[in-house]
């Protein structure tokens, strides 16, 4: 199961969905709010909890804000994740002062969205140097168009970093359930390289840390032949198991 980030829907995997589908049944999903989902923009718990009844068992790989979804249904529902696989994520912010900055801030981008709608967006977001290494082969903008803005905004300000609840005090519960978990990011995304590094220890000796050398916050789409070299290794080392 394949889950997107923020913005994007369930066609932005290119590369990735392409080649693991030539051995694998790959399902990809569309975030609530996003693309063709049946259902609105929810908080991360709910959010969580549909891509999980979509899905159903298996192995999940989440992306940023699938990510994050994707490491709250191990949490919540780990009788539906054999394995995670997590992609530029992170457990939350600590603290509330910080979480509460991080609300304003999406707060204000999500008005900015409403009042000059998703091409507009667009255009500033994928300027940020955040995605400076993303080939513009691989910025999706015309699927991207799909989202509403009314949607997108709804979607930072109930599921956004600051809104949800963090969960660095849970993540030993993997490693004692004995899910492997391969925790990715680019080696120039030095924010999140920190992050995942933090999970990583976090999570325990069921997680395996991979960095993707000369690849920024889409790791992924920027490498993809060295992200899916990692995966698939990690994959052929680790028996989907029933985490119950």
């Amino acid at each position: 199961m394949l889950v997107h980030g923020f913005a994007q829907t369930a066609r932005c995997w290119g590369p990735v969905a392409d080649d693991l589908a030539r051995d694998h049944e790959v399902v990809a999903l569309d975030l609530p709010g996003h693309g063709a989902a049946p259902h609105p923009a929810q908080d991360l718990v709910a959010t969580a909890a549909l891509i999980g009844e979509q899905g159903g068992r298996g192995t999940y790989v989440g992306y940023s804000f699938g990510g994050r979804a994707c490491l709250r249904l191990a949490l919540d529902h780990p009788d539906l994740v054999d394995r995670l696989v997590l992609v530029g994520a992170t457990a939350g912010l600590d603290g509330e002062a910080a979480r509460a900055e991080r609300r304003a801030t999406d707060e204000a981008l999500a008005r900015r969205i409403e009042a000059h709608g998703v091409g507009a967006f667009l255009d500033t977001w994928l300027a940020l140097p955040l995605f400076s290494g993303l080939p513009e082969r691989y910025h999706f903008r015309e699927e991207r168009l799909r989202n509403s803005a009314a949607q997108l905004a709804a979607s930072l300000r109930l599921a956004g970093t600051g809104a949800q609840e963090p969960l660095w005090g849970r993540l030993g519960e993997l490693a004692a359930r004995r899910l492997p978990v391969l925790v990715v990011a680019g080696t120039l995304d030095t924010k999140f390289t920190a992050l995942a590094e933090r999970l990583a220890t976090g999570i325990g000796p069921t997680a395996q840390l991979a960095p993707v050398e000369g690849a920024g916050h889409t790791a992924h789409l920027e490498q993809p032949e060295a992200f899916l070299a990692a995966l698939r290794a990690w994959l052929g080392r680790t028996a989907a198991r029933h985490p119950g």
